[in-house]
């Protein structure tokens, strides 16, 4: 899109009049309350705790909340005076997931995919197509696979796609959440660039204040109780309100997690769980990603699997949950911890699995098989067995301490994104095991959550009960972590390096 393209693209104004909605099936309201104005051209970014209902709001704006049967709403929505959903292509929608909204195989096609949607002429789409490409700083040939692109370079080409289709409201949920620091860098400055040549209405919701904060004029943040908690210039909102937003869970500039980084090396002695003689790990037979993989996991302590996106942290931790077969080497469990089930993880029955490894994945969705939040977290004390009595104090246990509890008969696919990150973490820990792999455990968490989320792990770790987190999240790693193991994503050479977290 170039400058003067960009000027053509009026934005958009937004309008909300009590408006509220209501999942189906559930009593309380995902968002209610609000009453708010956005102008054409002005840049917010939406805060609030997770659960108040953020995502909700963009997914309305876009048009794509669903209708009667998914739910139920009050009040007024508009978006330039009518109904988001009954104007295809004025709003623009960017996700947290950059696998998840790349759709066909090459750059150029995938690009052009939204415009074909709408209609509109085959010249008119390839002169979009490249000017889109050109403003997010994607600078690769029209033919090139999508499955050979970075994380951040997945986010610009989805980013491209919207802009392609020249909407007059920008809508990013959370656009980095998945990313690793240079593709957060990629994607903020790739808005930046679109941010100086367009007109469109911008709202973007974010965790993390500071990503964002000097690309934006306006903060607006819901109040999870119903209604909108502060709404003004970032500098105002941010030092009259700060104490007040961080109680509700927003990570403002200067604050920190508010922890301290007070582990220390795991003690001599400490019993190892698994280890990896000359491991290789491989997503396919023919794509090995990094080999000479020599790491141990020991009891009550916490390994972090770091490394830029692409570099093969989640292969890694699939590795050693014995889910993926090693590519070459092997993953070896001790004696005790295998108790009788063989050394190799991989080889594992899934009930076996249960007791001794549990996984929660990167997407939490991908994990869900069940109705409800309690029949959820049910899952696996029930495949184990236990009395019905015990499955039903563990699953109260678990609720209760997610803050889960008021959810308990709440379809899974309709939580949060940060309540469906704790419920995965709970269903791991209904079956207590003694290894947690976790993929990305604080992705899409405000900092109350994030806080309890950091607690209830150091919990474990006291407990005994070993780690091994992938994370990009530097707070988590220097507070949670004892170790840090990180791939450099060449696999051609020994691509680690290992030791203790520096505090």
């Amino acid at each position: 899109m170039t400058p003067k393209a960009a000027a053509s693209v009026s934005g958009a104004s937004v309008v909300a009049r009590g408006w509220g909605w209501r999942h189906a099936g559930r009593r309380a309201w995902a968002v209610d309350g609000v009453d708010l104005r956005i102008e054409p051209g002005e840049r917010v970014l939406l805060l609030g705790a997770s659960g108040a209902g953020k995502s909700t709001l963009l997914h309305a704006l876009a048009g794509v909340l669903g209708g009667e049967e998914e739910g139920e709403r009050r009040g007024q929505l508009l978006v330039n005076g009518a109904e988001p959903s009954g104007a295809r292509g004025q709003s623009g929608l960017l996700l947290q997931d950059p696998d998840s909204q790349v759709i066909l195989a090459r750059v150029g096609d995938d690009v052009a995919f939204g415009c074909e949607n709408l209609g509109v002429p085959r010249d008119e789409i390839w002169r979009r197509v490249t000017d889109a490409l050109t403003m997010v700083g994607l600078n690769v040939p029209l033919d090139h696979p999508t499955s050979a692109l970075s994380g951040g370079q997945k986010q610009r080409l989805a980013l491209a796609g919207v802009l392609a289709m020249r909407p007059g409201l920008l809508l990013l949920d959370e656009p980095t959440a998945n990313l690793d620091p240079e593709g957060v860098l990629e994607v903020r400055e790739s808005v930046a660039r679109v941010l100086e040549r367009s007109e469109a209405t911008f709202i973007v919701i974010e965790h993390r204040v500071a990503i964002w904060q000097n690309l934006v004029n306006r903060v607006i943040v819901l109040d999870a109780a119903g209604g909108v908690l502060a709404d003004g210039c970032p500098d105002d909102v941010l030092t009259s309100q700060g104490d007040r937003l961080a109680a509700a869970g927003v990570w403002v500039p200067g604050r920190g997690s508010g922890l301290v980084a007070a582990r220390r090396d795991a003690p001599a002695g400490t019993a190892t769980l698994l280890r990896t003689p000359g491991l290789a790990i491989a997503r396919t037979k023919a794509e090995i990603v990094a080999r000479d993989i020599e790491v141990e996991v020991l009891a009550g302590t916490a390994l972090a699997l770091t490394g830029p996106n692409g570099a093969g942290k989640s292969t890694l931790a699939l590795t050693l949950a014995g889910l993926l077969k090693p590519a070459g080497g092997a993953v070896l469990a001790v004696p005790e911890f295998a108790a009788g089930a063989g050394p190799e993880p991989i080889r594992w029955k899934s009930r076996q699995l249960l007791t001794r490894i549990g996984t929660v994945f990167q997407d939490p969705e991908h994990q869900f098989v069940a109705a409800t939040v309690r029949a959820e977290l049910s899952v696996g004390p029930r495949a184990l067995r236990q009395p019905e009595a015990a499955i039903t104090a563990r699953v109260d246990q678990v609720l209760q301490r997610l803050r889960l509890d008021h959810l308990a008969d709440a379809n899974p696919f309709t939580l949060s994104g940060g309540e469906k990150r704790r419920l995965s973490v709970g269903t791991v820990l209904a079956t207590q095991p003694k290894l947690l792999v976790l993929d990305e455990p604080t992705f899409g968490q405000d900092l109350r959550t994030w806080r309890e989320i950091v607690a209830l792990l150091d919990e474990l770790l006291r407990e005994g009960t070993a780690l091994v987190a992938v994370s990009h999240d530097v707070d988590f790693v220097a507070t949670v972590a004892h170790r840090e193991y990180r791939l450099a994503g060449r696999a051609a050479a020994p691509a680690v390096t290992a030791g203790a977290v520096p505090r």
